[in-house]
């Protein structure tokens, strides 16, 4: 029948916990309510709240539009839904600075559970219990609504792994695999915890500045309305909307590596606020992304510190406990296999566990772990690109769950984290996108600027390896 899905919740659940390449899930949300959340359907629920929209332009530069190079509105769906149809109403509007021929808008990282937070009924039109996630619906969900070009900088997401539901227009993922860290140059400038940013802007490279970018490999999907996107842990990703209006909505799905993921990150915080903090403040490098309302002091961040490393082992008492219920032999056997399983996902070794360094290594077992997973017409492989610079393609899935076909693309651009709101300035005469955040574009060559000690000191290698030997240090 119509109402039976593809895959149990049980088995979808296994599915995304356990794959770590990108796939598309078919047939899996068809009687969601939530796949009703068009624009115009959210305006009149909404009934006239405003949300904020950040603006960027629609010109695609070598340099990465960061958050901190952005505009930003208050604004009603009705008012975004009109300036995006062009509309004559929006020349006096909160749009009316913004030229739609020249600028984007995106309402960005919208907690659901925040903007209905007086409709909390609307939270079970989205029912991630199909994944297996009982009790996750629209509270633990973020909502993305978008004009065409709507985009943000590629980044990993330092948590978990992400579910995306695709409600209204299309959107055109590039995806990259952990291994091609290294070649995305990471950094940390704009800071946000949980995000690490790519100095490369993917839709249009800097092959000069970036030559290693050549080495990358990318995973790209259209993702059509119906259809959810399974990103895999640590994958790096860009996203843009390419249809007139976009709406998406996503969860993020915690990992137990998340408990050493946070070890990391509150390494890292310290290192950037305390070196970033010392900086002269008339420099005008806008290092605080928009979502990150403050600096935090040495002091709080060193406490944020210390209830990582103890929360951290607090989880692996709890592991080890959990594993010596085990009494025969055969379950045993199979105790030692999960864990096996479970320390390749997470990068455990036998002596301790160590931290993600980043690396993709695909090998023979997983290759085999990867055979068992049932792709089909109902879960459908997001395959590498053919590297061809400067010829951007995409690969479709048609809304029956069919074949893969690649397409030519347009420009593609990105999504994600779990965030704070920060509400900037709206002024027509500077808008914040002519700010450029990345202030060693600007300097000498032979002159290291902050951001580059910076590159270095909180690489994900060395903050892995940092965080590794903080554990070993505190676990005597």
């Amino acid at each position: 029948g119509e109402d039976v899905k593809p895959f149990t919740p049980e088995k979808a659940k296994e599915i995304v916990m356990s794959l770590q390449q990108p796939a598309v899930f078919c047939n899996m949300a068809g009687d969601w309510p939530a796949l009703c959340w068009n624009v115009k359907y959210l305006s009149a629920v909404l009934d006239g709240k405003t949300i904020q929209f950040r603006l960027g332009l629609k010109t695609v530069d070598l340099v990465p539009q960061f958050e901190t190079r952005c505009s930003y509105v208050e604004a009603t769906l009705e008012e975004f839904l009109a300036w995006s149809c062009g509309q004559p109403s929006c020349l006096s509007g909160p749009f009316s600075c913004y030229d739609y021929s020249k600028y984007w808008a995106y309402a960005d990282y919208k907690y659901i559970a925040r903007i209905f937070e007086d409709k909390p009924e609307i939270f079970q039109d989205i029912r991630w219990s199909d994944f297996g996630f009982f009790g996750r619906s629209g509270k633990e969900s973020t909502l993305w609504i978008g004009s065409e070009g709507a985009n943000t900088p590629c980044h990993l997401d330092s948590y978990g792994c992400n579910l995306v539901l695709q409600v209204e227009g299309r959107k055109r993922w590039h995806l990259f695999p952990p291994g091609d860290t290294s070649f995305l140059y990471p950094t940390r400038i704009p800071y946000e915890e949980s995000s690490i940013f790519s100095k490369v802007n993917v839709a249009n490279p800097d092959l000069k500045r970036f030559p290693k970018f050549r080495n990358s490999t990318a995973h790209v999907i259209t993702l059509s309305p119906g259809q959810i996107l399974l990103v895999p842990r640590h994958w790096w990703h860009y996203v843009e909307s390419i249809d007139p209006v976009t709406v998406s909505i996503n969860s993020w799905i915690e990992m137990d590596a998340d408990h050493e993921a946070r070890v990391e990150e509150a390494v890292t915080r310290t290192l950037v606020c305390a070196i970033k903090s010392a900086e002269n403040p008339s420099d005008g490098d806008l290092w605080l992304n928009p979502t990150e309302v403050e600096p935090t002091s040495h002091e709080i961040n060193l406490q944020y510190l210390n209830k990582a490393i103890s929360a951290y082992f607090k989880c692996q008492k709890t592991s080890v406990s959990e594993q010596a219920h085990s009494s025969s032999t055969g379950a045993e056997q199979r105790a030692g296999a999960s864990c096996k399983r479970r320390k390749r996902e997470v990068g455990c070794e036998q002596k301790g566990c160590r931290l993600l360094t980043h690396e993709f290594d695909f090998s023979t077992s997983e290759a085999e772990e990867l055979q068992k997973i049932p792709f089909g017409p109902h879960l459908v492989r997001v395959l590498p690109q053919s590297q061809e610079m400067g010829s951007v393609g995409a690969v479709a899935v048609g809304r029956d769950g069919g074949d893969l076909h690649e397409n030519e693309g347009e420009h593609i651009g990105k999504l994600h984290r779990k965030r704070k709101q920060l509400v900037m300035s709206n002024d027509c005469e500077t808008p914040a996108h002519q700010m450029d955040s990345d202030s060693s574009a600007h300097t000498s060559q032979t002159a290291l600027s902050t951001n580059d000690l910076l590159d270095c000191l909180v690489n994900p290698h060395v903050i892995s390896l940092v965080a590794r030997l903080l554990l070993e240090r505190t676990g005597v």
